[in-house]
């Protein structure tokens, strides 16, 4: 069996305050065949009304390892100086990867938003000296896994199935990061500020400004005369 991945980045969900004639409410689809439909965008994964394919039963297999999860805003999920234990696949709300100094300032890396395979990718993260800390941002419905079950349900695939997956998804969060560290080094603060805007709409609307000022690289003043100066324009 050959896995595929997949960019795991969607879209959040429509939020209405009220029912409209033209929109068609549609039953939600059950809880495990939402985590099926989750894990297949994430490994590149077609599934079909075949129930008998190896794809299939390897998702079923891997299904059985999660467990549903809700959390509330600012929910502590791994901490530093623990090894990270679990990985995440995000249903709904958003997580931000962050590591804190003992004086309390953080740096936040990253955001993970629906859809997204949150795992601890760096071999220093699974022991004792990891540095980094994951905590939801809002409300979150996750589902949740043992991090060395999860690893070995994917080596026990064979044909490298466990390498794979795990070196597409650290070359793409590499490759996030690194690129948001040059535009730190390179670019100015409300050109930054303006490439947020065009690359990450939802996150505007749904991350604390403080937060998106440190994941930005300058401080919530900075971050809030930028906002001000572009608010309202064409």
């Amino acid at each position: 069996m050959k896995l595929h991945s997949a960019s795991s980045l969607s879209s959040a969900p429509c939020y209405r305050g009220s029912h409209h004639p033209d929109i068609i409410d549609t039953p939600s689809a059950p809880a495990q065949q939402s985590l099926l439909h989750g894990l297949s965008r994430v490994f590149g994964i077609h599934l079909n009304s075949d129930l008998n394919t190896p794809e299939y039963h390897f998702l079923s297999a891997l299904s059985l390892l999660f467990q549903q999860r809700r959390v509330d805003a600012e929910h502590p999920l791994e901490r530093h100086d623990q090894p990270w234990s679990n990985v995440y696949l995000v249903q709904y709300g958003i997580l931000r990867l962050f590591r804190e100094a003992p004086s309390g300032k953080t740096a936040v890396h990253h955001f993970f938003s629906e859809g997204d395979l949150v795992w601890p990718v760096f071999g220093r993260s699974r022991t004792a000296r990891n540095t980094l800390c994951l905590t939801s941002v809002t409300p979150a419905t996750l589902w949740v896994a043992d991090f060395t079950a999860f690893r070995s349900t994917l080596q026990n695939q064979g044909d490298g199935v466990w390498t794979n997956f795990a070196l597409a998804l650290t070359e793409e969060l590499a490759e996030l990061t690194s690129m948001r560290e040059f535009r730190k080094q390179t670019l100015p603060a409300r050109e930054r500020y303006t490439l947020l805007l065009e690359e990450y709409p939802e996150l505007i609307k749904r991350v604390p400004d403080n937060q998106l000022a440190s994941w930005l690289g300058v401080v919530p003043a900075t971050f809030s005369r930028i906002k001000s100066a572009l608010r309202g324009r064409p």
